[in-house]
């Protein structure tokens, strides 16, 4: 082994060059962070070959001295800290002074800068480190070229063109959406990318992640001791893959597992499978509560009080996603009494009634309408009225009674029909509503057993118990798990060697199909400790229960029945989807309406 010995200061460099630049966009990036620390109003990027050959990055900031231009190449040299406390309460993007040497190590680098006040520009490169006068009206310009030139073995590891160019537009996108209020521009071999100019949060998040992601997406505010604000996707927009997720600390883009378990977490009850949501949220935090300095790239971050800012992130997304479209639709006294009713309903609401509201006749001639003494309960837990589908068009008995007048404020409006035995129509205001009765009774049933199971569940005890077959496995579940059972509403027994007898069951599901409901459910019980259901698998369990609750397609419905319906519907959070995170309603308004039949044209 050799004697110890000091490194030369260029190989230091190069080390140390390999955790601030792995490729050209942790160039444009660090670059891009220190424009920003200059007060940029206007940042220009033009990058040539995916930002291998070239680099340039003009910023209109304060600028950086005549006797400061050497300095900014040398390692550890800033002027964004200078003490310890300082470094605990980091408010600016850089602070490590590294970036600039680590560039200068491993591309030509050159710096043009007119500080504030200057009488000219001052020029200087990585490698003679020569101040020199230069033409340039105002701020700084950064101009990488060749990257990797004197390390070829670390050039061979950049990939093609195209890619290295998709880490650089990623790295200016996440700059870009932390920062709307600074106008950006990016251009990639001559040809302009992105013109953003500055202003507010919600176009710039249009102009990046597209105008159908704040359509269909929801907007987030909490306020507090932190505050958190942004859009995130509702379940029936999310994605195959996670490449519309941001999250911004104190304006600083972040992976942070405590951040993206707060927000899966959230999604958890809406949104199941291998999907997942987009959004762009900003969490503002005191800095002296959050450690930026845990990696060099500052990508990641430590909490002081973890717990609290999970929680906080998590209750304002579960508020967020908590309210449907149909409770937000409108603030009329109608929709405020039916969920106040439900809100006062709370663990004593084992059954779905709600009655209809009172209407006032109608002028338009043929049409029927209900008066106080007419008024219709519907329960799909406690009354099964199966009817075999018509031959017609499935529309159900009495539709001719089901024209409400549309301007009572309801949100979902007013039942018209049924679609096939599957679909119910409905008419409101803005015009025409289609719902998924099954998808929308599931969760309508979810909610429910939530609310109820945190008690003690209300059971129907059955006249003649359902006997069904059973595997060995199963009735070891069953036994093992009796207790458990019991706790949800479940009085199951064995009434023989591979047969169970189930003699009671949760009110709310009193009509499901009780053999496979308990074949399910057993399944799912397998897979859990029997000492403990947490949460989350309880949730599991009651979303299997609520769906084999649920009322089934081609089951014919009465327009008092529908109504009802559309009316828990209302009054139930997270109604824009099932249990499965699919969609159970949607809206066609009467001018899309109008422009399909081209009227009026």
């Amino acid at each position: 082994m050799a004697a110890i010995h000091r490194l030369p200061e260029l190989l230091i460099n190069q080390i140390a060059a390999g955790e601030v630049v792995e490729r050209p966009a942790s160039v444009l990036k660090e670059v891009l962070e220190n424009a920003l620390d200059a007060g940029a109003c206007a940042i220009d990027v033009q990058l040539e070959e995916g930002g291998v050959r070239r680099i340039r990055i003009a910023d209109d900031g304060r600028g950086i001295p005549h006797d400061e231009l050497a300095l900014a190449l040398e390692r550890h040299a800033t002027s964004k800290i200078a003490s310890l406390d300082d470094l605990e309460r980091v408010g600016t993007m850089g602070f490590r002074g590294e970036a600039l040497a680590a560039i200068a190590a491993v591309a030509r680098i050159t710096l043009s800068s007119r500080a504030e006040g200057g009488a000219h520009a001052w020029r200087i490169d990585g490698i003679n480190r020569e101040p020199a006068p230069a033409a340039l009206n105002r701020g700084t310009v950064v101009d990488v070229a060749d990257l990797y030139y004197n390390t070829p073995a670390r050039r061979k590891f950049l990939k093609r063109e195209a890619t290295e160019y998709a880490h650089c537009d990623e790295a200016f996108r996440r700059i870009a959406l932390a920062r709307p209020d600074v106008g950006m521009q990016l251009s990639h071999n001559g040809r302009v990318i992105h013109r953003l100019p500055a202003g507010e949060a919600r176009a710039r998040i249009a102009a990046l992640m597209g105008d159908d992601f704040l359509a269909q997406g929801r907007e987030i505010r909490a306020e507090g001791a932190l505050c958190l604000t942004g859009f995130v996707s509702l379940p029936a927009c999310a994605r195959n893959r996670r490449d519309a997720q941001y999250f911004f600390v104190n304006g600083r883009h972040v992976r942070d597992r405590l951040l993206s378990h707060a927000v899966a977490q959230a999604y958890a009850d809406i949104l199941h499978g291998s999907r997942f949501p987009a959004y762009a949220l900003f969490l503002e935090i005191d800095p002296a509560g959050v450690d930026v300095n845990v990696h060099p790239a500052k990508t990641e971050v430590r909490f002081r009080d973890a717990h609290a800012v999970h929680q906080f992130v998590f209750h304002a997304l579960n508020r967020a996603l908590s309210e449907s479209t149909a409770r937000q639709a409108t603030d009329s006294p109608v929709a405020s009494a039916l969920v106040a009713a439900h809100a006062n309903a709370g663990a004593e609401a084992a059954t779905n009634r709600y009655p209809l509201p009172t209407h006032h006749a109608a002028t338009a001639p043929g049409r029927v309408v209900m008066d106080s003494a007419s008024q219709a309960y519907f329960d799909f837990a406690s009354r099964a009225r199966p009817q075999a589908a018509t031959a017609s068009n499935g529309v159900a008995a009495g539709a001719e009674k089901a024209h409400f007048p549309a301007e009572t404020g309801a949100p979902l409006g007013y039942a018209l029909g049924q679609l096939h035995g599957i679909y119910i129509l409905a008419q409101n205001a803005q015009g025409l509503v289609l719902v998924d009765m099954h998808a929308a009774h599931e969760r309508i049933l979810y909610e429910k057993l939530k609310i109820v199971f945190d008690g003690t569940p209300a059971v129907q005890r059955l006249l003649i118990p359902a006997v069904f077959s059973a595997s060995p496995v199963e009735m070891a579940t069953a036994e093992s798990c009796a207790e458990v059972l019991l706790r949800m509403g479940f009085e199951v027994s064995a009434a023989g060697p591979r047969e169970l007898a189930v003699r009671g069951v949760p009110a709310l599901l009193a009509n499901a199909a009780v053999a496979d409901m308990l074949h399910e459910l057993l399944e799912d019980l397998r897979e859990y400790p029997v000492s403990e259901v947490t949460t989350l698998r309880r949730n599991k369990l009651l979303a299997t229960m609520a769906c084999h609750g649920a009322v089934r397609a081609h089951r014919q419905l009465t327009v008092p029945e529908m109504n009802a319906l559309l009316r828990d519907m209302e009054a139930t959070e997270r109604a824009d989807q099932c249990n499965h995170g699919r969609p159970t309603w949607t809206q066609f308004g009467l001018d899309e309406l109008d422009r399909f039949f081209l009227r009026g044209q």
